[in-house]
């Protein structure tokens, strides 16, 4: 009876044991069951090609989400990935990334930097080595004492923006009851406002891009900048260096672009040595030297916890990393305040009683109009300048029930996500109120809805400078103009390594 007894108590055991083992390959599938998009990756790589998906790219994400559900694996060339939108699924993500969080290393940026001897900046580094250096240009870039001393430097170019644009409509613009009306392409002009905006904040000084003649040098730098983001996706999913010992002319003309900016920067930052090096000795303990403020060059140098070259490498990608960044959404924002007019003096309204306050303080009328952050907010959901942020879990996971191995790269598709509507209420409509709104929800909920700048240890260095630069232009623009546009059609978007309009949209500026 004690045998059948312990037999019957093993038996029950080895029955829960079954079911439990049967539960769980239900509940949570194997990495190879995510459904997929093709398992040769050459051959998809080279349907790429072909149909032309790189450009389209954003597209493509969104439409196999819409065919093969919330999670999708895919495999281009050399490049693997497992694809995912959902917010609920990129906290998991992110609880997963580890002290040195990494994501998907740029290949043919690293390859550059190696054969011209160049040292890698942060964006190209990762481990402990990363972090130690992240930490030294957060003190300068992220932190609010930085903010503090760099808004001024952003609200003055803002504002001669908006100078330039006044005499521009009062020697091009035509009058219309009274009124004075100038529509044109705005783009240009955001470049070169970019590129100055940046340039004051990096070296502490102005670069003269509003001149009635600006540096062609500039303007090549731009071009620059341009091509070499419009090169990169291709070199992704292919071996660089067998690409250099080919000759091949994409790598050529990717590699000509970035010594471009390279040279570039190494001027402007051997002018601003040059400069600091005689006014250091003065230095006051705020980060200014006689008493002006250095720019993010002159704390680097004055801390000297980074050496020179490691500086001029971090210098040189904010330099480069700042221009189209924030030039593009600024194009959409203006897109879509001029065929949103309600929400344009909904946004105007406040600026103006917020700016009536600050008494002339940026940093206070900036914090008095959070419709103006939520601006931003809404137009990088909509057009997120980076449709993907990429993270390698350092254990492994399990999004959608399917088990993701530890080093899986996994791309949070934030283009497909901000236009789901199992994610936004009406995720087409554009509405910066929703994100006031979204402050009473939870942190998480709201938090993972909001990727455009990354998130974390790792999220976007550059961040605070380009928020506040894009608000601060926005605000001085509601200010002095009201906007619209001739069409309200949608803008068709393409990828180069950003997302952009196919065709820059005009913009009609009225003086108020």
């Amino acid at each position: 009876a004690y045998f059948r007894y312990r037999l019957d108590i093993l038996k029950r055991y080895y029955e829960v044991l079954n079911y439990w083992s049967v539960h769980d390959k239900v509940q949570m599938g194997f990495y190879t069951e995510i459904p997929h998009t093709g398992r040769n990756g050459w051959l998809n790589l080279l349907k790429f090609w072909r149909e032309n998906r790189f450009q389209q790219l954003h597209k493509h994400m969104e439409r196999t989400f819409n065919t093969l559900g919330p999670i999708y694996r895919e495999k281009l060339g050399t490049l693997s990935s497992v694809n995912i939108m959902l917010p609920s699924d990129v906290s998991e993500l992110f609880k997963s990334e580890g002290l040195h969080p990494r994501r998907m290393t740029l290949q043919p940026w690293a390859t550059h930097r190696e054969i011209r001897n160049h040292s890698k900046g942060i964006f190209l580094k990762n481990g402990e080595e990363w972090r130690a250096d992240r930490l030294q240009l957060n003190k300068e870039v992220m932190m609010s004492a930085a903010v503090k001393r760099f808004l001024p430097l952003l609200d003055e170019v803002a504002k001669d923006f908006c100078r330039m644009l006044q005499t521009r409509m009062e020697k091009e613009g035509r009058g219309e009851e009274g009124k004075c009306v100038l529509t044109i392409d705005p783009s240009p002009d955001l470049f070169r406002f970019a590129l100055e905006a940046s340039c004051h904040v990096l070296y502490g000084e102005r670069i003269g891009l509003f001149s009635s003649s600006p540096s062609l040098e500039s303007q090549k730098f731009i071009w620059a900048v341009e091509r070499m983001l419009t090169t990169t996706p291709p070199l992704l999913y292919l071996p660089p260096r067998l690409l250099l010992r080919m000759g091949a002319p994409l790598w050529t003309q990717h590699a000509t672009a970035w010594d471009h900016i390279f040279s570039h920067a190494e001027a402007r930052i051997q002018r601003g040595y040059q400069r600091l090096s005689t006014s250091l000795g003065r230095a006051s303990p705020t980060g200014t030297a006689g008493g002006h403020y250095t720019g993010v060059l002159g704390q680097l140098m004055e801390k000297g916890q980074l050496s020179l070259d490691l500086i001029k490498a971090n210098i040189t990608e904010l330099m480069a990393g700042g221009v189209d960044t924030t030039a593009v959404p600024l194009q959409f924002a203006l897109f879509e305040l001029g065929r949103n007019p309600e929400v344009q003096e909904s946004v105007r309204q406040q600026v103006r009683a917020s700016w009536a306050q600050a008494g002339g303080d940026p940093q206070k009328a900036l914090q008095g109009a959070p419709l103006l952050k939520g601006t931003i907010k809404e137009v990088l959901r909509l057009y997120p300048v980076g449709i993907t942020v990429q993270r390698y879990p350092v254990r492994d996971i399990v999004l959608q029930n399917y088990h993701i191995p530890a080093g899986t790269l996994v791309q949070a598709c934030i283009y497909p996500m901000g236009r789901s509507e199992k994610v936004f209420e009406d995720p087409l409509h554009f509405d910066p109120s929703r994100w006031s709104r979204e402050e009473g929800q939870r942190a998480e909920a709201a938090g993972f809805r909001s990727l455009a700048f990354g998130f974390g240890a790792r999220q976007c260095v550059g961040r605070r400078i380009a928020e506040n630069e894009m608000q601060l232009l926005l605000m001085h623009i509601l200010l002095s103009f009201h906007l619209s546009v001739p069409s309200s059609e949608d803008l068709n978007t393409t990828v180069t390594l950003i997302l952009q309009p196919e065709t820059p949209p005009r913009i009609t500026f009225s003086k108020l």
